[in-house]
């Protein structure tokens, strides 16, 4: 009995020592050193890929997407805008999703068909021409991007809301298109907020 009690003592002792160490080498030391390591390769990432504005405030980040809308949640003409959102009120993080209506969804058709008529009329061009990601969410509702097509209805409307040359914005958009990753994965995408902050820093 006594033995027994002593290989059960040991047994626990031994259970709580490695606890104590697997605690502090897996739940404080090796998070310091991958946040070390983070810091100092992937600065700009490990921060959140943060973007600021011209007076250096930071404005949000280049992984989420958000609205360019007035107090009454209407789109602002002198800015590019996003593709819509299934997240929470719109680019919640915390509430990540898609709205998880099939293809064939009554809904979901009617959502598309009035977001497509909307578009076109804020634009001042034809239905057809609104492409795909202008009136359809992404599954997690937080894409900073749109297409190369999308922008380059919204160019018009913006020249004229700045007074701005519409090359001047095409060009802003040619400059702020990103290609395929590795020239092969992916699609050619715009983040909308760093085009946004390029608008304002040419006309600041």
């Amino acid at each position: 009995m006594k033995v027994s009690r002593r290989s059960a003592g040991r047994s626990v002792w031994t259970a709580v020592r490695i606890m104590v160490i697997l605690t502090v080498v897996l739940g404080v030391l090796y998070p310091l050193a991958i946040t070390g390591v983070g810091q100092l390769v992937f600065p700009w990432q490990a921060n959140g890929s943060q973007l600021t504005d011209a007076s250096g405030q930071v404005v949000g980040s280049a992984l989420i997407g958000q609205t360019f809308t007035d107090a009454d949640g209407n789109p602002l003409p002198e800015y590019f805008q996003p593709r819509p959102s299934a997240a929470g009120d719109g680019y919640d993080a915390s509430a990540s999703s898609g709205s998880n209506l099939g293809p064939e969804n009554p809904d979901l058709i009617a959502a598309i068909a009035a977001r497509r008529t909307q578009v076109a009329e804020f634009n001042g061009v034809p239905e057809a021409e609104v492409p795909v990601d202008a009136v359809t969410a992404s599954g997690s509702g937080l894409d900073p991007h749109i297409s190369p097509e999308y922008a380059a209805i919204q160019v018009t409307r913006i020249a004229q809301a700045r007074d701005l040359p519409a090359t001047t914005v095409r060009e802003l958009v040619a400059a702020h298109t990103q290609g395929r990753d590795l020239g092969f994965v992916g699609e050619p995408r715009v983040n909308v907020l760093e085009l946004n902050l390029a608008l304002d820093e040419w006309e600041g």
